[in-house]
């Protein structure tokens, strides 16, 4: 069963209600459609007002639900003969970012992505989606390799930020995400990100710097967590609710700034309600993204990146 977040509660307990008076009716004969369809109808509007008002702090949530789709779910659905490649060719294998080649519409595509796990143990084996140094090396070889073949590189971003841990320091964490911000800005096939669920710090943008960034409507893209932040600037981890809504970090807000290209919508309470609807929506945003970036040429799409990561921020000059 789904996990229900806090501010579920009222649809849950009215969907629970419209599911005892079914039981009833069926069990007792009895015809009970009337108050049925008056209930469901009210379920509609509840879900519709609820969904369509989520405050920052339930979308971060929504971002976390421990069911919510990952990388290798979308892999599943969107794509065909995905053939997953590993190891960084300096160190080992990271398993907290999964890559490979595989075909979207008959189109050969390179996909990587942060990759989570659902359960205690495959979050303990995928260091819960916070990659090592070999994980953004990893990710690096296969652009490079995509470059060489002329592929285009569709990336999926969900991770609370890169390992923070004195291993991943010790082998080079910080030079290994400068080294994917420096070589993705230059690379000469499309690149294409999206954000599914939290895109965390230089974790994130190791895998961000695109000629087209997306986000799902119920994602986050940050420098740091709300707790983080909280604790750097109040010091309490609690007031994380209160962060959240100060840091700007949800899709609404990032596409009023212009940081991302456009917000993926979202089927009704999230992503993990509906896999498969969800995934179809996705496919027409890459299918797009696509067809737009493959009449540019190699010398287009550098300057095409070049020129959107050079309009972030608005500042104004005063004279002395």
């Amino acid at each position: 069963m789904s996990k229900t977040l806090g501010f579920e509660e009222p649809v849950v307990k009215l969907r629970e209600k419209i599911d005892e008076l079914k039981e009833i009716a069926n069990n007792a004969d009895v015809d009970m459609s009337d108050e049925i369809e008056t209930l469901e109808s009210r379920l509609q509007q509840l879900e519709s007002k609820i969904y369509s008002n989520m405050e920052p702090w339930d979308r971060v949530q929504v971002a976390r639900h421990p069911s919510r789709p990952t990388t290798l779910d979308y892999v599943q659905e969107l794509f065909t003969d995905f053939i997953e490649l590993h190891g960084d060719r300096y160190y080992g294998d990271d398993e907290a970012i999964v890559g490979g080649i595989a075909f979207f519409e008959g189109q050969p595509i390179t996909i990587i992505g942060h990759q989570r796990g659902k359960t205690t143990k495959e979050n303990i084996r995928r260091n819960f989606g916070m990659p090592h140094p070999e994980g953004y090396r990893k990710a690096l070889r296969l652009m490079k390799q995509a470059e060489k073949f002329n592929r285009p590189i569709i990336c999926f971003i969900d991770t609370k930020g890169a390992y923070p841990g004195k291993a991943a320091e010790e082998r080079g964490q910080s030079e290994a995400i400068a080294k994917n911000l420096f070589e993705m800005a230059g690379l000469k096939v499309p690149v294409i990100s999206v954000v599914i669920g939290e895109g965390g710090s230089g974790g994130a943008l190791a895998l961000g710097v695109a000629n087209k960034l997306y986000m799902l409507e119920n994602s986050t893209y940050s420098v740091i967590s709300p707790e983080g932040a909280a604790s750097i600037l109040w010091k309490d981890a609690s007031l994380a609710k209160q962060a959240a809504e100060a840091m700007k970090i949800t899709a609404g807000d990032l596409k009023l700034m212009d940081i991302i290209d456009d917000i993926i919508p979202e089927v009704a309470g999230g992503a993990h309600r509906d896999v498969l609807a969800q995934s179809k929506s996705l496919k027409k945003f890459l299918g797009l993204a696509l067809d737009e970036l493959s009449t540019l040429s190699e010398r287009e799409l550098i300057e095409n990146r070049y020129d959107k990561f050079r309009k972030i921020g608005e500042y104004i000059e005063l004279e002395d």
